[in-house]
């Protein structure tokens, strides 16, 4: 039997976290040529359109994914169902298209077999995987490895957000986006040591709490759905995220007096709409805790970044921490939920 941590710097969730930054410039370095490589090709011969492919935290990631490319690109992206094809053996058309497949493992086989029918069908398929040696990797047409290095907590985090950074730099060579590469060369020493962000006041709303809505819009919808998720898995606390453009439709019924919500932002056009949803929630009584860069007071800090774009990477890296610190205080362990495998293969 797995022995219960006491101390939140123990775990293996804490250590993977801390080399994340390490991780994100060692990938910029190593990606460099092959991403320079693809981004002359994909603007020789633009896609009609992107397709992602992937499950859980790396699905998370794919909502980045859509949110950067269609405002970066102006190319609509959406998210291919894998049991369209592994379950109901239906062939999309996917001529012309670019098909991002992006996997921890690269192992999974609905994954897979969506990748080969892409191919198939006429699409660009481009891996973004942890593991390069992987089956999607050999079948995709360009790979980019993630160089999160080893994970072994059971939990996704370093290599989650190595995951955007390598969407971010593949949008910033695609688009010949100086400001943001240059955001990128700048966000491993901007990440810092994220761990001296207090987050304590999240804890201690949570450390009893059954359930709570976590709120996000844009590049921030991605924060939310992975914290989220992160909730679920370590601190066995049932968490929903939702659009700051939908939480009112419907949800908000559910929201009484100190029930908690989780917001995150990113200092965009979506910044003051999120930031007047949260005062909705706050004049039902609702216990609202705000994710934003920098000091404001009373807010969840995260490091400032130079580009709206690495904000919910700066933002989830904080937050992390909050989840690695909240698991211990529920007394449960981070690195080994209960009923879940490092990777897993679905059909």
């Amino acid at each position: 039997m797995t022995a219960m941590p006491t101390d939140p710097a123990a775990t293996r969730m804490y250590a993977e976290i801390g080399e994340s930054a390490a991780a994100i410039a060692r990938q910029r370095e190593a990606n460099a040529s092959t991403l320079a490589t693809l981004a002359r090709a994909l603007r020789d011969a633009p896609p009609r359109f992107v397709v992602t492919a992937a499950r859980g935290s790396s699905d998370n990631a794919a909502t980045y994914a859509k949110y950067l490319i269609e405002t970066q690109l102006g190319l609509a992206t959406a998210s291919a169902a894998p049991s369209i094809h592994s379950v109901y053996a239906a062939q999309p058309n996917f001529r012309d298209a670019l098909f991002i497949a992006i996997s921890q493992s690269g192992r999974s086989p609905d994954l897979l077999r969506q990748a080969e029918a892409a191919k198939r069908s006429g699409a660009r398929v481009v891996a973004l995987v942890n593991v390069a040696d992987s089956p999607l990797a050999g079948l995709a047409d360009t790979v980019l490895p993630l160089h999160a290095g080893p994970e072994l907590s059971v939990a996704a985090t370093k290599s989650y957000l190595c995951s955007l950074a390598a969407i971010a730099d593949l949008v910033a060579h695609w688009s010949d986006d100086d400001a943001l590469a240059g955001a990128l060369d700048a966000l491993p020493r901007d990440l810092g040591n994220a761990n001296t962000f207090d987050w304590s006041p999240l804890v201690d709303d949570l450390a009893d709490a059954r359930n709570l809505f976590v709120v996000g819009r844009g590049l921030g919808l991605s924060a939310a759905q992975e914290s989220a998720l992160k909730l679920k898995e370590t601190c066995g606390l049932h968490a929903e995220a939702f659009s700051a453009a939908e939480v009112q439709h419907g949800p908000m019924a559910l929201v009484e007096r100190d029930f908690p919500v989780l917001f995150f932002t990113q200092d965009d056009d979506t910044l003051a709409s999120t930031l007047d949803v949260a005062s909705r929630f706050r004049e039902r009584g609702a216990r609202v805790r705000i994710a934003r860069a920098g000091a404001h007071a009373g807010d969840l800090p995260f490091a400032a970044t130079l580009h709206p774009a690495c904000a919910p990477i700066a933002a989830v890296h904080a937050f992390y921490y909050a989840a690695n610190a909240l698991s211990v205080r529920r007394g449960r362990n981070p690195d080994v939920p209960p009923h879940l495998r490092k990777v897993t293969e679905t059909v």
